[in-house]
């Protein structure tokens, strides 16, 4: 548990953690403005000509470059980065990286998905238990949001603390624990339907450049509200122009515009706002997961209440064993007695945490 929170809470700045370790992801934000997606997209092309543009990303903050993903014709893409405002070329690099490893070892502990998943989201449970149980333990509960935590031994001294981080993050317990049990319900087969899109005429080249440029303004034309994020080229779908709109608490993926590169036919519309209940409980779920929907803000909000859910697991334990090493004063070490009380369970945990770290090399460098 404590594993999983901690990679989950530093997932949310996963990304600017490899911005401050590649220094092609930096941009240095101007007053002009910045050049368009077809000089981005011929960018890339001209940097990586062996491989076929795959997705063009806008910059997640101004302080961020572009991103393009190149498929080399095997494994996992390659990364190109691209100053926004110049469209140069700022650097490229294969498709390992903090964001893919945080992102993989969090969401199914770089095993099979089909395995991992189920293991991870299964945490969920007992969160909500952990929840519940708290509550019904901690008597008037309501009445200890401003009761600072006393002096005296270690058991005391943790329990005050526990009970206090407890409650200020209930919300948040909440929250995280309702988003893992709905990741358990898509593993066993509850994922919402995604569209389908109707294909194009035929297999064209990848747009770039000026031709790029007249598909993003018949986006424009169509969907003036629509932000573009993300542009993906497809061999059959065409070009997807996905981004936010007047939907709220979406991924971009919910909101865009299918062009035939071919014809500059539209064929296909997708609003946020025309999802069924079960599409739009999926849509929310990582914005909700993540604290990525605010920007900046909600991100270092969720960071530090992911810090103090990380915690809550270890004062738990501590709390654990103090009451039994007070039950039985023979037993000593806390350390010893906690794991002591985790039984066969210490070891599978211990073990799948292990494989975890031994698989990243291989799992992050893989196909996406």
């Amino acid at each position: 548990m404590t594993f999983v929170l901690a990679t989950g809470t530093l997932a949310v700045f996963a990304h600017e953690i490899d911005w401050l370790v590649t220094p092609a992801m930096r941009a240095t934000p101007q007053s002009g403005p910045k050049v368009s997606w077809g000089t981005l997209a011929a960018a890339a092309v001209r940097a990586e000509p062996k491989g076929r543009l795959q997705t063009l990303y806008a910059p997640i903050d101004p302080w961020f470059t572009a991103e393009a993903w190149v498929d080399m014709g095997g494994g996992a893409p390659r990364r190109v980065y691209l100053d926004p405002w110049s469209g140069r070329v700022a650097g490229t690099r294969g498709w390992a990286n903090v964001h893919r490893f945080l992102r993989q070892v969090h969401r199914h502990l770089m095993l099979p998905t089909r395995i991992g998943i189920p293991i991870v989201t299964t945490l969920a449970l007992l969160l909500l238990a952990s929840l519940i149980t708290g509550l019904v333990t901690y008597k008037k509960w309501w009445r200890g949001f401003f009761r600072m935590p006393r002096g005296g031994d270690l058991r005391r001294v943790t329990g005050d603390v526990h009970r206090l981080g407890g409650l200020w993050s209930l919300w948040f317990v909440t929250l995280i624990a309702v988003t893992g049990l709905w990741y358990l319900v898509e593993s066993l087969g509850g994922n919402a339907a995604v569209p389908e899109l109707p294909t194009s005429e035929a297999v064209v080249s990848i747009p770039t450049g000026a031709a790029l440029d007249r598909l993003v303004s018949m986006a424009a034309q169509a969907r003036p509200s629509l932000k573009i994020r993300e542009i993906r080229f497809t061999k059959r779908n065409g070009v997807i122009l996905l981004g936010q709109d007047r939907a709220w608490l979406v991924r971009d993926r919910a909101n865009g515009i299918a062009i035939d590169a071919a014809t500059g036919k539209i064929l296909a519309s997708l609003d946020g706002r025309n999802l069924n209940a079960h599409q739009r409980i999926s849509e929310m779920a990582d914005p909700l997961h993540f604290g990525t929907f605010g920007g900046m803000p909600t991100k270092i909000l969720w960071f530090l209440f992911g810090l103090i859910l990380t915690g809550l697991s270890v004062t738990g334990t501590i709390i654990y064993a103090k009451r039994l090493s007070k039950a039985d004063p023979a037993r000593c070490g806390v350390g010893r007695i906690a794991w002591s009380g985790m039984g066969a369970w210490g070891y599978l945990a211990v073990g799948l945490v292990v494989l975890a770290l031994v698989l990243t090399p291989g799992a992050i460098a893989g196909a996406s």
